[in-house]
């Protein structure tokens, strides 16, 4: 089949893009072809990856968005594609993969009113009803339980519409036989004491993560924990003002930031708790991530994928509304607590007996469902 997968911007480090990278891979090596139009790519393109850039320039992101949009209509109606996919909200896709929360829903009560009627709303808007709107006859692969409720609450979206998936999570996140070994060669390398006890915080989009909560947490621990305590930031974004508040917070010292890694499982065996006090997170991959590697989870109640962690019995889920001094408190518990051994056993039962890792072969296998039909239907 020819299939188009269509996206506004790669990076190498997002979730998004491994998701992109896993799923055009799998359509590769199944044998079709494959055409990648996006607006702008960060990184290495892959040997296998046909891509044709359509860049846009303008100051407004949502009049980029609109003239990349434009010119991916031009080169899908001169190109004859069996089904396009689209890893952003636009109009013309025959299949949705959706990373992104619903727009409507995160702006319902904005306090600024004139955000409502201005051009980025309605652009925005406007593209996500294209694909979820009775009207429409794209079919999105749903990640998360909490979106599929909050898109039929705005759109009435059919349910034959709505496909959820499993969770996509990479096999070698999980903990190898010699997981203690390379902790241990982890703990070396960084310096980390014996008696110190490691935070780990994974992602883009820092201020949505929730990382200022994180330092807030780190400078109301007891000065005993504290002087323990260093956490370790691994992901692509602006890191000069949570640097600026650590230093106000006087937890410099406690905190360092990695960057984009290609070497985040060895961050997950040698760390001692991840923490995801999210704002907004429509699943959390990096929650299960941890739980597959061992790695006791500490989370919000939002995350898409905080239902896992209580599910696997792997750490604990902070309730809404979020309470920082209960956020500091519960760190302080889980860094001390006896119960760790049961958590990461609980995590490596968890790991072993749930389907965690099936999610782009099964966005495949849908793809190849509705192509067939779509092509059945056009030669009706």
């Amino acid at each position: 089949m020819q299939l188009a997968i269509c996206l506004f911007k790669f990076f190498k480090y997002g979730g998004l893009a491994r998701d992109f990278l896993n799923i055009s891979n799998i359509c590769i090596a199944r044998g079709h072809s494959v055409t990648v139009f996006a607006m702008e790519w960060h990184g290495d393109i892959p040997d296998n990856i046909n891509l044709k850039l359509l860049p846009a320039k303008h100051w407004q992101n949502h009049l980029r968005t609109k003239i990349y949009i434009k010119k991916l209509k031009k080169e899908l109606n001169n190109n004859k594609f069996d089904l396009v996919l689209g890893f952003n909200k636009m109009p013309d896709l025959d299949v949705y993969y959706a990373a992104d929360p619903c727009y409507i829903e995160k702006t319902v009560g904005c306090s600024r009113f004139f955000y409502r009627m201005g051009g980025r709303y309605k652009y925005y808007s406007y593209c996500e009803k294209t694909v979820f709107s009775e009207e429409s006859n794209t079919v999105s692969l749903m990640i998360s339980n909490v979106q599929v409720a909050l898109f039929k609450k705005h759109y009435q979206t059919p349910d034959e519409r709505m496909l959820l998936l499993p969770p996509g999570i990479s096999r070698d996140r999980i903990a190898p036989d010699n997981a203690n070994q390379i902790r241990t060669d982890f703990r070396v390398k960084h310096r980390i004491a014996d008696d110190e006890k490691v935070l780990l915080m994974i992602g883009t989009a820092f201020k949505t993560k929730g990382l200022d909560r994180a330092l807030k947490a780190i400078a109301l621990l007891p000065e005993k924990i504290q002087k323990k305590v260093k956490l370790f930031v691994v992901g692509e974004d602006n890191i000069t003002p949570f640097q600026k508040m650590a230093t106000k917070l006087n937890i410099q010292e406690n905190v360092i930031f990695f960057g984009g890694r290609d070497d985040v499982p060895l961050f997950l065996l040698g760390t001692d708790l991840l923490l995801q006090p999210s704002y907004r997170e429509n699943t959390g991959t990096a929650i299960i991530e941890a739980i597959v590697s061992g790695l006791p989870v500490l989370v919000s109640d939002i995350c898409g994928y905080a239902f896992h962690v209580e599910l696997a019995r792997a750490g604990k889920v902070l309730p809404s509304p979020f309470n920082i001094q209960q956020f500091s408190e519960t760190i302080a518990e889980m860094l001390t607590s006896p119960e760790r051994e049961q958590w990461i056993k609980n995590a490596h039962q968890y790991a072993q007996s749930e389907d965690l890792y099936s999610m782009p072969e099964r966005v495949v296998d849908f793809i190849e469902q509705i192509a067939t039909r779509k092509v059945s239907a056009d030669a009706g």
